[in-house]
């Protein structure tokens, strides 16, 4: 078996190594594992009626946009806008790219298959430094490739990608700032 390897904070090194993946099979398509290899909290389980299609590895940044907070005036704050990511096999730094991971939220296989989906669970990642750990709800995907039928995805191990610690001013209203982040993703179809 594997291990799983990311760069990032000890404690996300920590979870990580306890977890084994399928062997990494250096294709085109994505991986498929026999079983999910990361423990989720129950709120974040795909329904029953689901089961996992294969994984992905993504790598990119979480996109903030400086912006007027609603709370009061003359307040501003980083607002997250959109992912932009690249899709691997594994986070193997031989990988093969397998798409791209951007605003909808979207994956995009290289065949040009799609699913975009929305957030309907959150759970906060053991590592205090990253990004939620997600369960999403497919709002479409294509009708043939690798995204067609996928019908729920979630966001685990993720590393990075939180919002700047500093906050922003009127100065900065509409800059844009970008977090590097790491993450799993598992996507799901009927059963």
């Amino acid at each position: 078996m594997k291990k799983i390897a990311l760069v990032g904070s000890l404690s996300a090194i920590a979870v990580l190594s306890a977890c084994s993946t399928a062997p990494v099979k250096h294709t085109a398509a994505p991986v498929a594992p026999v079983t999910q290899v990361v423990s989720v909290p129950a709120n974040l389980k795909a329904p029953a009626s689901e089961v996992l299609a294969f994984q992905m590895a993504a790598t990119g940044v979480q996109i903030y946009e400086c912006k007027a907070n609603k709370g009061g005036p003359k307040k501003f704050e980083w607002v997250f806008r959109a992912p932009l990511a690249e899709l691997y096999a594994s986070h193997d730094a031989n990988s093969v790219k397998l798409g791209k991971h951007y605003e909808g939220p979207t994956w995009e296989a290289n065949d040009g298959s799609k699913v975009v989906a929305e957030v309907v669970a959150k759970s906060e990642s053991m590592d205090t430094n990253a990004i939620p750990w997600l369960l999403l709800k497919a709002k479409s995907s294509s009708d043939s490739g690798t995204f067609s039928g996928i019908t729920s995805v979630q966001r685990v191990v993720t590393v990075g990608g939180k919002a700047p610690l500093t906050g922003c001013s009127d100065f900065q209203l509409g800059a844009e700032s970008r977090t590097p982040y790491k993450a799993t993703y598992y996507f799901f179809k009927a059963n």
